[in-house]
């Protein structure tokens, strides 16, 4: 689709804020509907213009104008606003000029005065137009036989030829280029062959769309060359988007050309830089990109971009955040001077949020600080006293969520006694305690479980995981004791540190045992098996086998991201957690190759992405095959015919699958093992007499279309059909050709079953030695390689089945040039005439003779002249003959094939006698050519500058040849070598070789012979160079 104005010029280079084309297809009506719309009308927009559609081989078009009006303001159209401005002193109003008439009459010096006198804004373009307005009388050139066209349009990159045909061949010309001129070069060849001069431009570039012009001493041609851009085209499609809001975005594509002019579209509203800088537009060579740095609501929609040879378009989904507690704060009870630490974790690592106790913003000091580390919240509080027991809440900022646990001041009083008490542990069952004795760690986190301790005397403490003994001291698994107080310490829970604890206390009092069990929960592995199982026109079944290892903690569900192959940018599927291992990807393209990916969730997080799918394509089943129809029916067969299906989609078309059952029945049979990739299909095996049904079915890589079904049944029975001939219409008169021609006989028959087609020649059967014949199911073919003579004769061809039959004949004949004539002879001679007979040809060729050619020599020169030509008879009388010569005639003879090889000379001659003639000569009178000289051109006053030589002419004739003699200021010019006299027949020229300022005056040329003189004179006028460039 191109729109164009004028004839050349192509709108399609020219997209911008000006011109902006759009193009929709309704699917329901299957209509393309193309718009170009201009912004802001000027002037120059008006014009022809023309909107041309190819398709394939096919071409349509159709034209229109368009007229630019000045805009008429109605007298209560004003702005309101012109009646609070202050007055102003009224202007002198300009009278009303046409500015077109104006720089007609101008002189191209005035332009630019011109253009900034009326606010003329495309000057050159108007300068343009003004050239074609001007009308310019057609001037007769003598030196071109051929000029260049008025204007030639190329396409950027390719090669342009401009040529001419000059009247000399052995001109020189010279090109111009905008008024300099070319070179030969690389890019400018310059050629010359015969009377043709030819200007070839290689890889034309922008820099080449210029005015041309081709030079022939004082004659000139001129043409201007418009260089087209070609349409850019985009080779990376925008791929779409799904965020949620503050999210950045980038629209991505790619051009066929570095430096293309693109532009951006919301819907139908073109995007430009804001105030606010909103969009921001980016480009690197052939990339270009939209960037969105924080997505909102009203970002979402189908976003576009255009270049001048096609679009693309990416939709942008925008969903509000959603902020999900991965780990919650647990309630605390410590002891006066310990720390109490509250710990969360969110999926947002943005989010900042605010702690409060029982209502009251908590404000950070040196005993209480809070820390804010990626996705994890923290609340120390060093010191603790009975004052910072209470509730405390931490509420991310922008969510209406909360997350809350309560901190227990445990206050201890030790009273003293003076007896011995066995070791007792007392284990506090709250905080990360999910049951008795059981304690859940996330992986990666710290572990540190603090165990009272009582017994007097102090008791010893031992902590083991089964048999091994845990030490004290450095390490990432410690133990740390305190009076009345043992610490276990994990440092970085790993998924080995899960197990059995077994901590035990001894005094002399006695032993005490406690046993604890560590579970270490953490993400879950990344699902497997990742895989597309079907697809549909814009959809794709995707399927996966759960993680082997959930992390501890049960699966809640899955979130699922595609992306297009060979880009880099994921699209999230859902952000709820779908529970289910099998999912229906939809809103995808047809034709586009894509990948998914699968994440797992848990309690604690989100895992690792899952290996991508193998690449798949959504497509769907082709629509049924149309125009199913019967083409033949025998006795075992059924020839179907049918055409493509309407609905053909990016899998393209593998084959068709034939089947067929009988009337009544559904158990289908199909008709071919492997696919049938024409659109025909003969059925094989058939019973004799059943009635059958037959469907098609198209089949692609996304599977079977729906079947197309005749409307009735076949009968499986031979149709009896008589035999025909169906003889073209050249065959049925004679048919002639010349000997050593090819003759190739196509004659189409009918009839079933399969006729049996016979040739005879004039009763018998042909010779295939000397004839080839070659039947099929539906005609015959006569062929002979090169004809002969003995080809002639009458051709019968039979068509028969069983006791039926049709004939038809045909009449070859062979030809070739006739034999010469037969005793030519003169009968008579009179006057200036002679009387020739003669006898027809023995060989006539196979044809009529349609005449004779007959000619004439006379025995001085031998040289033959044809005096008759497709004359029919067999004598005729040669006239005008030369009184006194003698004559000898010579005869062809003449059929459809041309004249014989060789004449017949005639046995006599014609001879014309002479007769008594007189010549009576009258007496030559010399004329009298003398005359006195007369100058037929006088010399003409000059005016030149100093130091660049001159000449003055003159024409003088008279005979005798005068004597010429030239003067200055009534002095004669001796031999001067300044001073070159020359005179060609007449004509007088006086060369004076870089003349001074002294060699100025009168100059006389003077002419004399016996019978008289003449003289003429003329004034020249030297000017100094000096005053020249002060003028």
């Amino acid at each position: 689709m191109k729109w164009l104005k004028g004839k050349w010029l192509d709108l399609g280079s020219k997209a911008g804020k000006h011109l902006q084309f759009k193009e929709t297809y309704d699917r329901n009506t299957k209509i393309y509907t193309y718009e170009m719309t201009i912004i802001k009308v000027v002037a120059g927009d008006a014009g022809a213009y023309r909107c041309e559609v190819t398709s394939k081989d096919k071409c349509d078009s159709c034209t229109f104008d368009v007229e630019v009006e000045a805009a008429h303001v109605g007298d209560n159209s004003e702005n309101i606003l012109q009646a609070f401005k202050r007055s102003k002193k009224e202007q002198p109003k300009m009278e009303e000029v046409d500015v077109w008439e104006l720089l007609k009459a101008s002189h191209p010096s005035e332009y630019e005065k011109i253009a900034f006198q009326y606010g003329i804004t495309d000057l050159r373009g108007m300068l343009k137009r003004l050239k074609k307005m001007k009308v310019v009388e057609p001037k007769k050139c003598d030196a071109f036989l051929k000029k260049l066209e008025a204007a030639y349009s190329v396409d950027k990159g390719k090669r342009i030829i401009l040529t001419v045909e000059v009247a000399d061949p052995d001109v020189q010309v010279k090109w111009l280029k905008n008024g300099q001129e070319i070179k030969q070069s690389a890019k400018y060849l310059l050629e010359s062959a015969c009377n043709k001069r030819s200007l070839i431009i290689n890889r034309c570039n922008l820099a080449d769309d210029a005015a041309y012009e081709c030079v022939i001493g004082d004659d000139k041609c001129f043409t201007e060359v418009f260089v087209k851009e070609p349409p850019i085209t985009i080779t990376k499609l925008l791929d779409d988007y799904h965020v949620v809001v503050g999210e950045r975005v980038e629209f991505e594509v790619e051009v066929s050309e570095e430096g293309a002019h693109v532009i951006w579209m919301k819907e139908e509203e073109e995007l430009s830089r804001d105030d606010n800088h909103k969009y921001r537009f980016k480009k690197d060579g052939k990339r270009h990109w939209l960037i969105i740095n924080e997505a909102q609501m009203e970002d979402m929609g189908m976003y576009f971009v255009y270049t001048n040879g096609g679009h693309s378009k990416g939709e942008l989904e925008v969903e509000e955040k959603q902020l999900e507690v991965l780990q919650s704060i647990s309630d605390l009870t410590v002891k006066a001077t310990e720390q109490a630490m509250f710990k969360c974790e969110v999926s947002d690592e943005k989010v900042t949020g605010t702690w409060f106790k029982d209502g009251v913003e908590v404000v950070a000091s040196d005993r209480i600080k809070i820390t804010h580390f990626g996705r994890i919240h923290k609340l120390l509080i060093d010191d603790v006293k009975p004052e910072d027991a209470g509730d405390y809440t931490f509420v991310p900022n922008g969510y209406a969520l909360s997350i809350s646990a309560k901190l227990n001041f445990l206050e201890i009083k030790i009273d003293y006694v003076p007896r011995q008490d066995p070791p007792k542990i007392h284990l506090d069952t709250t905080g990360n305690m999910v049951s008795q004795n059981t304690i859940i760690v996330v992986a990666g986190n710290k572990l540190r479980l603090d165990v009272e301790i009582t017994g007097e005397p102090a008791p010893i403490v031992c902590w083991m995981k089964g048999d091994q003994v845990i030490s004290g001291g450095e390490g990432r698994v410690r133990v740390e004791d305190r009076k009345d107080l043992s610490s276990f310490v994990i440092e970085g829970a790993e998924r080995e540190d899960e197990g059995n604890y077994i901590i035990t206390v001894t005094n002399p009092a006695g032993e005490d045992k406690a046993k604890l069990f560590v579970k270490i929960v953490d993400v879950p592995d990344p699902p497997e098996a990742v895989k597309c199982v079907s697809v549909g026109e814009d959809t794709a079944n995707i399927v996966w086998e759960p993680p082997k290892f959930d992390g501890g903690a049960p699966i809640k569900g899955y979130l699922m991201e595609r992306k297009k192959k060979g880009s880099s940018r994921w699209t999230k599927l859902n952000f709820d957690i779908y529970e289910s291992t099998n999912y229906t990807a939809k809103r995808m393209i047809e034709g586009v190759m894509y990948e998914m990916r699968v994440f797992a969730v848990n309690g604690i997080g989100i895992s690792q992405p899952s290996q991508n799918s193998k690449p798949f394509m959504p497509i769907a089943p082709t629509s049924e095959p149309t125009r199913l129809i019967v083409d033949d029916v025998t006795d075992s067969t059924c020839t179907l015919k049918w055409l493509d299906p309407d609905r053909i989609g990016a899998g393209g078309i593998d084959g068709y699958v034939i089947e067929y059952c009988k009337e009544g029945d559904t158990e289908w049979v199909r008709a071919n093992p492997d696919l049938v990739e024409r659109n025909s299909y003969m059925v094989r095996g058939l019973p004799v007499g059943e009635k059958m049904d037959f469907r098609v079915v198209c089949v692609n890589i996304a599977g079977r279309s729906p079947p197309a079904r005749l409307q009735q049944a076949v009968t499986i029975r031979e149709i009896v059909e008589l035999p025909k001939i169906r003889l073209p219409r050249q065959l049925r008169t004679k048919y002639i050709r010349k000997v050593g021609e090819t003759i190739n006989l196509v004659i189409p028959f009918q009839g079933k079953p399969r006729p049996v087609a016979v040739w005879t020649k004039d009763g018998e059967p042909v010779d295939p030695k000397k004839v080839g014949v070659r039947n099929s199911f539906v005609d015959t073919v006569l062929f002979i390689r090169s004809a002969e003579r003995d080809h002639t004769g009458k051709y019968t061809l039979t068509v028969q089945i069983e006791n039926m039959e049709d004939k038809a004949s045909i009449d070859i004949r062979i030809v070739e040039k006739p034999g010469p004539p037969v005793g030519v002879k003169v009968t008579d001679v009179w006057g200036f005439n002679a009387a020739l007979e003669w006898d027809p040809p023995k060989d006539d060729g196979n044809c009529e003779v349609t005449g004779y050619s007959i000619q004439k020599a006379d025995k001085k020169t031998m040289e033959w002249f044809t005096v008759y030509e497709h004359n029919r008879r067999t004598n005729c009388t040669v006239s005008d003959l030369i009184m006194g010569n003698e004559y000898m005639f010579r005869v062809y003879s003449e059929n459809i094939c041309g004249l014989s090889e060789e004449p017949t000379f005639s046995k006599n001659t014609a001879t014309i006698a002479k007769t008594d003639l007189a010549l009576n000569q009258t007496a030559f009178k010399e004329k009298d050519l003398s005359s006195s000289p007369k100058f037929t051109q006088p010399l003409s006053n000059r005016s030149v500058i100093a130091g660049y030589s001159t000449a003055i002419s003159c024409a003088v004739r008279g005979f005798p040849k005068p004597k010429i003699t030239w003067m200055k200021n009534k002095m004669i010019i001796g031999e001067d070598p300044k001073y070159l006299m020359q005179n060609n027949q007449g004509v007088l020229t006086l060369n004076i070789r870089k003349p001074g300022l002294f060699d100025g005056g009168k100059y006389t040329c003077k002419a004399v012979n016996a019978l008289g003189e003449d003289e003429v004179e003329c004034k020249l006028e030297v000017r100094a160079l000096q005053a020249e460039k002060v003028e």
